[in-house]
């Protein structure tokens, strides 16, 4: 297939990108960034400079990849989990604009299967939990599917030396398992240990 992977830099996104291409799907990797161009062409991929929010752009950018499969693992989370909250604002808007803006590129596309992440647990009321749901519904009202992920552990994750509490999945499960629902029907996946 051809995948068009929104967040294929992030922390879950550069473990499929190798992934995808080892099970012989071309790749598409959207990065905002120049400076990550480069590593995503040597993981293999076809990578795609262009964000997220620029919906002009995103949609010429995924009509010219004409992919079988849209899969969106977009966060705006920073480095240092003690400053999670002061994200909330930046997460909410790619989870809804930035979702948005994908779902509306791939209708423009030939309407694409649509594949999102999301969370496997409750979030206490606020913009992530609103956002969380928007993105959950949109993504289901175009026969797509969620990606429940359980909270990611292991290298490169706020989770790197513990086990959160449960729901949990080892980072380099939940890319396993990502690839492997990329023929799962319209729903909800729960993607956990």
């Amino acid at each position: 297939m051809k995948v068009f992977l929104a967040g294929a830099t992030g922390v879950l996104g550069q473990r499929l990108v190798p992934l995808l291409v080892a099970a012989g799907h071309e790749v598409g990797a959207m990065t905002r960034s120049a400076a990550k161009v480069e590593p995503l062409v040597r993981l293999g991929a076809v990578a795609i400079l262009c964000d997220v929010f620029d919906r002009d752009e995103l949609i010429q950018a995924v009509r010219d990849f004409k992919p079988d499969v849209v899969l969106n693992e977009l966060t705006d989370l920073p480095d240092d989990v003690t400053k999670i909250g002061d994200h909330a604002e930046r997460n909410a808007r790619i989870r809804t604009e930035g979702n948005h803006n994908l779902i509306e590129a791939a209708r423009r596309s030939g309407s694409p299967k649509i594949f999102a992440q999301s969370v496997a647990w409750p979030l206490p009321d606020g913009p992530d939990a609103r956002a969380v749901a928007d993105l959950e519904r949109s993504v289901l009202a175009e026969g797509g599917v969620v990606l429940s992920y359980g909270q990611f552990y292991g290298p490169g994750t706020y989770n790197e030396d513990a086990k959160p509490a449960e729901p949990r999945v080892r980072i380099d499960r939940a890319a396993e398992l990502t690839v492997e629902a990329l023929d799962a029907p319209s729903g909800v996946v729960t993607i956990v240990d």
